[in-house]
């Protein structure tokens, strides 16, 4: 049977098996989690079936909670049923699962692995919210990378069917849900190959039913309590073994092979890290690389964390270890370790007690990735390194600078792994602007057209729409394992010239790389108008310069500020990753097959923008020597605050990763009107205060995010003087609020009169008839 292959992000991986081995699906949204519902509510909106012909049963309930009970109440009947999940989320099915698991009652959830809201509140992805619920009596299953989350949403079904115990299965949130790659499907047979018909008659035999009534969710006393909770005891014993079995069977009939704890290494390896989740996949990568070197290192991938088997563990060890280093992807403050260490530690010292022939190596424990914090093969390698020292650090942190607590390990950020076969690519856009969704379709194109492997990886900013992202596509011959951002890119985009005086993004391209610049200045202007640090880098990195106004083809080919079919025109027009004919063909049937849906005329509309594209496509000649005589300008007044311009300045240039510990306040409390500091400038027009128009709801004053618009309640005066009285905050205000009006609401009157005010002119679009430093508005 010929295989079957997709480009899809983790969410929708997991998701394409949950809803094809379910009944019934309840579930509330929440980031990052949200997608794998809203597939399922789709799909079954579509009238796709499961695999035994009938459309899951989607309900969205008032919260979590709510979900979790109405799972609850649909497995107490016998019906196949899931949730999607992550981090308070989580939270709020705890009771639920106690339940759940306490009636031995199978069922998969499957969760996108987020930070639990502490100092401050994080969407994006670590290990707390799953290490909370450890207790509950659920198996804990975690995947790696996109191709697992499809995998074991499968094995976490078939194997909660065979052990009657409840499996959370779960994946980094955001490094795994929403990285983009392409992977190998499973076809309805593969399900029914794993799910089998007893399993479910037996699941079905076990519900709540009048036809053998009896009774559940009994109140017991001290007297029989404990004894009635060990009962379930063989159940979780006999658990490893059945998972390990079901993997057995799904390696036998699709040739990937998983196991409860995978080693990755040399065979005599004397260093061995043990991690799960997607940092396993960069583990992967740097270990090959150290091991070619002349190396001995090694790794345990942990697959199943819970019911954690001391004697797979200690199996899978090779027998010449030495030093091992457990890291958690969550801190447990107070603790003697974090969950993960301790669990090894317990394994290795209870297994040698019982048989002093067993391994045991020197462990130590260390903590990274918290909130999505990069992981990159250099920050591996340090833990190697580390491990090399007489006396290793115990309970370390990597990719931070802690210079409170100095528990940090260093690492060379230049170190890399990655080969030249493997194309690197940089996208810096503006949320809603449509360079993720091009980008998504880029993957796909490339993915799905060829032979080639491809991955993409999304940063999106907490603005959301309107903020800056920056899309990170790599594509080569080999599945790709890089679970960390691009680096030494071959190819840079960036989508909005504004960024170029705010971002630096061309200092890690790659020598030769090429740069593409969408701006409205023409060609042979460009190099006179670009930073001096800009000229800087495209001469010493021998960049390749393109040039395309993206705005003005879209405008005219009738799509109004959506760039994202332009700029991917160009992307392919300019990589080389696919011959340009064919490339363009490619876009147009992605294009077809996107927006059909919306009419003809959308697709037409794509298709001209598409067709304008290259002829509006230019080189920019570069010469030999920087020209500029400015530099960027200061991310934040010299006037702003000490906090401000020691750290919010840094991060506001998306260099927060290179502040240390020192610099935040340890219970997260942060000064207030910082916002008025940082200057956007992101709009391609100024809006007018029309008092035609204005009915006076104040609504602006909520909406504006720097509070620049004030709604002032006064007397009624005849003059002027309080209005101009009130503007004298002015200069502090970001430069494109600046073109908005301070209301002043007079008692007497509806309206006021124009106030004439200076606007900056580095705001306004760049045409002759908006060059005037003074608006009426």
């Amino acid at each position: 049977m010929s295989k079957l292959y997709a480009t899809v992000d983790g969410n929708e991986a997991a998701a394409h098996v949950a809803h094809r081995l379910s009944e019934v699906c309840a579930i509330y949204p929440i980031t990052p989690s949200s997608t794998m519902g809203e597939l399922a509510d789709e799909w079954s909106a579509r009238g796709k079936k499961n695999i035994w012909g009938t459309v899951p049963t989607v309900i969205e309930m008032q919260s979590e909670g709510g979900a979790a009970g109405a799972v609850h109440g649909a497995l107490q009947s016998g019906a196949l049923t899931t949730t999607f999940t992550a981090s308070q989320g989580l939270l709020l099915m705890i009771p639920n699962m106690f339940k759940i698991a306490g009636e031995l009652t199978s069922t998969a959830f499957h969760v996108t692995a987020r930070t639990i809201a502490t100092h401050a509140l994080s969407i994006f992805g670590d290990h707390s919210d799953v290490m909370s619920v450890r207790t509950t009596g659920w198996a804990l299953l975690a995947s790696a990378n996109v191709q697992e989350a499809h995998d074991q949403a499968l094995i976490a079904m078939a194997a909660t069917l065979e052990s009657r115990i409840p499996f959370m299965h779960f994946f980094d949130g955001f490094r795994t849900s929403h990285e983009v790659q392409k992977i190998e499907l499973l076809s309805d047979d593969d399900l029914r190959a794993l799910i089998s018909d007893a399993m479910v008659f037996a699941h079905r035999a076990r519900a709540l039913s009048p036809n053998h009534p009896v009774i559940r969710g009994t109140a017991q006393n001290p007297d029989v309590f404990f004894q009635a909770r060990e009962a379930s005891a063989p159940y979780y014993k006999a658990c490893p073994g059945i998972v390990q079995a079901v993997m057995d069977m799904f390696a036998a009939r699709t040739g990937r092979a998983y196991k409860l704890f995978e080693y990755h290494g040399a065979p005599d390896a004397e260093r061995v890290i043990v991690i799960m989740g997607s940092g396993a996949d960069t583990a992967d990568d740097t270990i090959d690389y150290m091991n070619a070197k002349g190396e001995k290192v090694g790794m345990i991938k942990v697959r199943l964390y819970r019911p954690f088997s001391a004697e797979h563990f200690v199996n899978a060890l090779p027998k010449s270890v030495k030093a091992i280093s457990v890291l958690d992807r969550t801190k447990e403050p107070g603790g003697p370790g974090e969950p993960l260490f301790m669990d090894v530690v317990c394994a290795l010292n209870e297994r040698h007690a019982e048989d002093s022939n067993t391994v045991n190596p020197r462990v130590i424990g260390g903590r990274y990735g918290l909130s999505s914090k990069e992981f990159t093969p250099a920050m591996v390698k340090a833990v190697f390194d580390d491990l090399k020292a007489t006396k290793p650090k115990n309970h370390y942190t990597v990719g931070i600078n802690d210079d409170i607590s100095n528990s940090s390990l260093k690492f060379d950020p230049d170190f890399s792994v990655e080969g030249d076969d493997v194309f690197r690519a940089k996208f810096y856009g503006l949320g809603a602007d449509g360079t993720v969704g091009a980008n998504k379709n880029s993957i796909k194109i490339i993915g799905d057209e060829t032979n080639l492997y491809a991955q993409g990886y999304f940063v999106y900013d907490s603005k959301k729409s309107g903020a800056i992202t920056v899309s990170h596509l790599r594509f080569g011959p080999k599945p790709i394992r890089s679970s960390y951002l691009v680096s030494n890119p071959n190819f840079i985009a960036c989508h909005q010239p504004g960024f170029l005086d705010k971002y630096d993004m061309l200092s890690d391209a790659k020598v030769g790389a090429t740069f593409l610049l969408n701006t409205a200045i023409p060609a042979d202007k460009i190099w006179d108008t670009l930073p001096r640090e800009v000229q800087d880098d495209i001469l010493k990195k021998k960049l390749k310069v393109y040039c395309i106004d993206a705005y003005k083809v879209a405008a005219d080919a009738g799509m109004g500020g959506l760039i994202n079919t332009v700029m991917q025109t160009c992307f392919f027009a300019i990589s080389g990753v696919l011959p340009r004919e064919e490339a363009i063909a490619a876009i147009k049937k992605t294009i077809k097959k996107t927006y059909e849906k919306k009419g003809d005329q959308i697709v037409q509309m794509n298709f001209a923008a598409v067709d304008r594209t290259l002829a509006n496509l230019f080189d920019v000649p570069v010469p030999g020597t920087a020209s500029a005589t400015r530099k960027r300008p200061a991310t934040v007044s010299d006037k702003a605050p000490d906090f401000v311009k020691n750290v919010l300045a840094t991060i506001i240039e998306g260099r927060g990763d290179s502040l240390p510990v020192s610099a935040f306040p340890a219970d997260g409390t942060f000064p207030l009107s910082t916002s008025i500091w940082e200057k956007r400038a992101i709009a391609q027009e100024v809006p007018i205060w029309d008092t035609d128009w204005c009915i006076q709801c104040n609504k602006c004053v909520m909406v504006c995010p720097h509070a620049a618009i004030r709604s002032k309640v006064t007397p009624a005066m005849p003059s002027m003087a309080i209005a101009l009285q009130s503007l004298r905050r002015w200069p502090t205000v970001a430069p494109i609020c600046q073109a908005r009006i301070f209301f002043i609401a007079y008692r007497s009157r509806p309206k006021i009169a124009p106030v004439v005010v200076s606007v900056s002119t580095s705001v306004l679009p760049r045409t002759n008839a908006n060059r005037s430093s003074k608006r009426s508005i």
